[in-house]
């Protein structure tokens, strides 16, 4: 059974830093894209950041320099560490595995509220 758990949201001021962290099982982690989705309130899921197996990042260009992703093969773990965070990061943040859209999986998400 693949299970992906995310963790690590909450209630941020703008300006503030959030990690947020998903956990996988169930997959062959090492050989799929891992990515992280949000979706806010009447909005679409857009993507927000993707890393390859071999380590290659692609962000959305909302997030470039406040985001980073990252990955632990040895952990099965793909973080978000956001920085400078602004209102209209607040959503619903999903964590996504892809493997060349054969095998696509996403966790339960997990809320980010940016606000004074």
């Amino acid at each position: 059974q693949v299970q992906l758990v995310e963790s690590g949201g909450g209630l941020v001021q703008p300006g503030g830093s959030l990690r947020l962290s998903c956990a996988a099982s169930g997959i062959i982690f090492s050989m799929y894209t891992m990515g992280w989705y949000r979706q806010a309130p009447g909005k679409r899921r857009e993507l927000v950041a993707s890393i390859t197996s071999g380590g290659n990042t692609n962000y959305a260009d909302s997030v470039k320099g406040r985001f980073t992703i990252s990955r632990d093969n040895a952990k099965n773990t793909v973080d978000l560490q956001m920085i400078s965070l602004k209102v209209e990061d607040t959503a619903v943040y999903y964590c996504n595995a892809n493997e060349l859209g054969a095998y696509v999986y996403w966790g339960q998400g997990t809320q980010v509220i940016v606000s004074s």
